[in-house]
């Protein structure tokens, strides 16, 4: 499929998506929201794809934050549709089966902030900036800002991010557990793809069953995560993922794993 506003590419099992529009600083619109979709559900239903990658193009921005000319014009009903469909969109990438990592390499604000929070982590660059700064526009987060950001870093410092509409640099995202990790913007691009293609080489069974196990048990109580780990858990041996982890341990080789074999 051909697109306008993001660019798909591969780079063996690993699928990395650009956003497109480097003059508006990669700002949401509803193209972006369609074409986005459209790609999260391609690469959800390739079995060949192990791994996604999100980041901006250009040296600016990852995103900076929603297109401002449209929403402008909204009336509250195309708000909230501007909205619903923002939220459609990140859980529908959020509830890919694949680890999905944002590699944040300049401005991640409003909407950028809440794509890249629905992702599995980020890795950001130096020079990265977060926040949710709707409210100096008269407004909130829309995409589901407050809700991430509280379950990520706690309502207090949520709220103070949300109700200030202030910045943090990346060593400040990194403090308050909103980053993984801070690279050189020069390195960024590499210690991403290397971390993806680590992962990218596990079996695709037990990659998915660790994502599955960690988001389904995260806001349950403890005995019942432990129970959703361990049906993953049996459901890890009847493959071929499984029994070659084994065997290469036992012959002490690295295993080779069948990428889209379930």
């Amino acid at each position: 499929m051909t697109y306008q506003t993001i660019i798909v590419t591969r780079e063996d099992s690993v699928a990395v998506v650009k956003f497109n529009r480097p003059k508006a600083l990669n700002a949401i619109n509803p193209d972006v929201i369609r074409e986005l979709g459209s790609a999260v559900e391609e690469i959800g239903s390739d079995l060949s794809v192990g791994v996604l990658i999100l980041t901006g193009e250009g040296e600016k921005a990852f995103v900076a934050g929603a297109d401002i000319s449209h929403m402008v014009h909204l009336s509250p009903l195309e708000a909230r549709q501007f909205s619903a469909n923002g939220q459609r969109l990140l859980f529908a990438l959020e509830g890919l089966s694949i680890p999905v990592i944002a590699c944040v390499n300049g401005f991640a604000l409003g909407g950028g902030t809440e794509i890249a929070m629905a992702c599995d982590f980020i890795y950001a660059s130096e020079n990265a900036k977060f926040g949710q700064p709707e409210i100096n526009l008269g407004l909130i987060p829309g995409f589901g800002g407050t809700q991430r950001l509280s379950r990520l870093v706690g309502k207090a410092v949520a709220k103070e991010l949300c109700l200030t509409g202030g910045m943090i640099d990346a060593a400040e995202a990194v403090r308050i557990g909103l980053v993984n990790k801070v690279f050189p913007a020069d390195r960024l691009w590499e210690e991403t793809m290397k971390t993806a293609r680590i992962m990218a080489a596990k079996g695709r069974v037990s990659l998915e069953a660790v994502k599955h196990s960690i988001d389904r048990g995260f806001d349950l109580e403890l005995a019942s995560g432990c129970a959703i780990e361990a049906d993953n858990f049996a459901l890890c041996f009847p493959g071929p993922d499984a029994r070659e982890g084994m065997r290469a341990f036992l012959e002490k080789r690295t295993p080779v794993f069948n990428k889209g074999e379930k």
